[in-house]
């Protein structure tokens, strides 16, 4: 028997908590800039990373063409 809650979509999650810009002066709100680039390029580091383990694992699996 399978759980109903399994089938429905999962909510997505938040997970930065933006902080109140109004807050923050110029050299902070730079500060913030430059820790949400590192992020960026983190993400896109895993992103291209798991992109490289589906390529090689689809190769992997790929049927060899009919000679």
């Amino acid at each position: 028997m399978t759980n109903s809650d399994e089938d429905l979509p999962r909510p997505t999650k938040k997970l930065l908590l933006p902080p109140p810009l109004d807050l923050l002066g110029v050299d902070e709100l730079n500060a913030y800039i430059a820790d949400l680039e590192a992020e960026i390029l983190r993400v896109r580091q895993a992103i291209a990373a798991k992109a490289a383990h589906r390529d090689a694992a689809a190769a992997f699996f790929r049927t060899p063409p009919q000679t």
